[in-house]
């Protein structure tokens, strides 16, 4: 009988402080951790062809591409580390170590807010592109969309610091026993960082793209109006373009929402229904906006398609491959 506590332990050497191994239903953790390792290896895949892509290839070195790069970095990094410590965190004992432990938290807290403030930018970048094209050279130049990002990915490494401070001196003051990485976050905190991180975000992304679409449509109309053959060839392609640009924004945003919403109403809703299966479902599918993301690019950008091609089949390994023409 001894001998079957000590393999229900995490620690057996530690009996009087360890975790005991989780006692979830066999098939649920399978389930989990093979969705959470296949969309590992997916994300990675397709977010690192992204970061090739972009990086490779001078024509994409672009302000609105630098903005999808960062976006393609933090989601290679949630799928290379935030999802296989998701695996380890929730459907197995957590042997890596109390600072480990926090150290995790801590860089996913810098992943996920980094994704959020990419979304901001790069809606700030469309609506001025659309509602403000004259003057969008001037004002979103390359040099200022890395400055951006170097400063998005500096403000939440530090902002994140403040949130986990405690968690960061005192490594595992908040588990149990041993094996298990508990993330706790004060509530009232934890409501405020949701309202900085999540909801005041999103209210600009949402009041930013409805403006976009507003204006798409509302050119794509005065458009139509003229009558000259030169105008009217001009205006089916600035309505094409625009709407396009529109139709991407709306997936984008929807997705990004549809993803994102379900993980941060279950953290609202309080800590009973954090231990409950479906929070472990909300937070894979948060992750899964992770993977949709070069989906998205794949769908709605040739050049993406083309790059790829021209990775896959080693072609940027020739000389002066970078120059090539990708639109």
């Amino acid at each position: 009988m001894e001998l079957q506590v000590e393999v229900d332990l995490c620690f057996p050497l530690l009996s009087n402080s360890s975790c005991r191994k989780p006692k979830s239903a066999l098939s649920e953790a399978a389930l989990l951790r093979f969705l959470l390792f296949s969309f590992s290896v997916i994300t990675v895949a397709l977010n690192l062809l992204v970061i090739i892509a972009v990086s490779h290839f001078r024509q994409l070195h672009t302000p609105t591409n630098t903005l999808l790069l960062s976006l393609a970095v933090s989601d290679f990094l949630v799928g290379l580390l935030l999802m296989p410590g998701e695996i380890l965190r929730n459907t197995a004992c957590w042997l890596l170590g109390d600072l480990m432990c926090s150290l995790y938290n801590y860089v996913s807290y810098i992943i996920t807010s980094t994704s959020v403030g990419d979304m901001v930018l790069i809606s700030v970048d469309r609506y001025v592109a659309i509602c403000d094209p004259l003057h969008y050279p001037s004002r979103v130049t390359e040099r200022k969309v890395k400055v951006c990002v170097c400063l998005c990915w500096l403000c939440s490494a530090l902002y994140n610091s403040g949130i986990v401070m405690s968690d960061l001196t005192h490594p595992g003051r908040f588990n149990s026993c041993h094996g298990e990485c508990v993330i706790f976050v004060d509530s009232i905190i934890g409501t405020l960082d949701i309202v900085i991180t999540f909801i005041a975000p999103v209210f600009v992304i949402v009041v930013l793209y409805m403006r976009v679409f507003v204006v798409a449509v509302s050119q794509a109309r005065a458009m139509r109006s003229h009558v000259t053959a030169v105008t009217l060839q001009l205006s089916v392609a600035t309505k094409k373009s625009e709407l396009k640009a529109a139709r991407t924004l709306g997936v984008l945003m929807l997705v990004f929402l549809s993803c994102f919403c379900p993980y941060y109403c279950v953290s609202l809703a309080g800590d009973e229904l954090l231990s409950d299966s479906s929070a472990s479902y909300s937070l894979f599918l948060f992750y899964l906006n992770s993977t949709l993301n070069p989906v998205i690019y794949a769908m709605f950008y040739p050049w993406f398609r083309k790059a790829v091609n021209l990775i896959v089949t080693l072609q940027i390994l020739q000389p002066g491959s970078s120059e090539v023409s990708i639109h």
